[in-house]
């Protein structure tokens, strides 16, 4: 799944064995993971995650993630579902979609509590979307599949992620830039984390997910900022701090060129249907 860093948001599904994914990425769309054979394993923002064989996952994908394991690499069959954020912020949703998911959380359910049919409604909407059929009938779908999903009150405990020995300091860092990014912290700091010569850890971190310390910690910032926009009535100056951007003028460029349009536009263009504490 070699995918740009930002991608136009669109319905977008998929179906097949999970690819490798070279390095961390990030796109403002709710993903939705049916691992219906083989197992998921996730770097998203600074936590591992397991999607079981049997279960399902939904997240907010501006969170910087990277797919780093699967346990059957080429006979896993995964349904990949992308759906457009300000779609979804014109549903009802419950509060856990506040709490959770706009907060980048990740919500693991059994397939078989949302529906036996969710693999054959994937099908429809793979054919849907190929015959050009106007989406608006499968959102309204998509979005009786995701109250489903954050429904779900009691979730089968899911094993944690075998450790993985390669992976710990990288792991290390990923989880200290997600704790920290709203402080002035460097690269420097980051590779102190996992006790590491900062020069070391830079090589380290870029060869293991593909994006630099400081390219990492700017998702990080630019995802926060997203959420901030779209769940508080902050000005955006206020947004730039607790973003840890530290100026506007910082996370107007730095925004602009991530999400392709200013702050204030992305907030105006998007309706919220409730909010979460900054």
């Amino acid at each position: 799944m070699n995918t740009p860093d930002v991608q136009e948001p669109a319905l977008w599904v998929h179906r097949g064995s999970a690819p490798p994914m070279r390095e961390f990425h990030r796109h403002d769309d709710l993903e939705i993971n049916v691992a219906l054979r083989g197992s998921l394993e996730y770097l998203l923002g600074g936590e591992r995650v397991l999607v079981p064989e049997g279960h399902t996952a939904l997240f907010w994908a501006a969170a910087p993630h990277r797919l780093i394991g699967t346990d059957r690499p080429r006979e896993s069959d995964i349904c990949w579902i992308h759906l457009p954020l300000a779609a979804a912020l014109r549903w009802s949703l419950p509060e856990a979609f506040s709490t959770v998911v706009m907060s980048h959380g990740t919500v693991v359910v059994p397939t078989a509590a949302v529906g036996t049919h969710v693999e054959a409604q994937f099908e429809t909407w793979r054919r849907d979307l190929e015959a050009g059929t106007d989406t608006a009938m499968l959102l309204l779908e998509a979005n009786a599949l995701v109250l489903r999903i954050l429904g779900h009150r009691e979730p089968v405990p899911t094993p944690a992620p075998r450790p993985r020995s390669a992976l710990r300091p990288v792991a290390l860092m990923a989880r200290y830039t997600a704790e920290n990014f709203r402080e002035a912290i460097s690269p420097a700091d980051i590779a102190r984390a996992a006790n590491l010569n900062p020069n070391y850890a830079t090589t380290l971190f870029r060869r293991s997910t593909g994006v630099t310390l400081g390219d990492q910690l700017l998702r990080h910032r630019i995802a926060e900022a997203q959420r901030l926009l779209l769940t508080t009535s902050l000005t955006t100056a206020a947004v730039a701090h607790a973003a840890g951007f530290g100026s506007g003028s910082s996370l107007y460029a730095h925004f602009a060129r991530a999400c392709g349009c200013s702050p204030g536009a992305y907030r105006a263009t998007r309706a919220v249907t409730s909010s979460v504490s900054p």
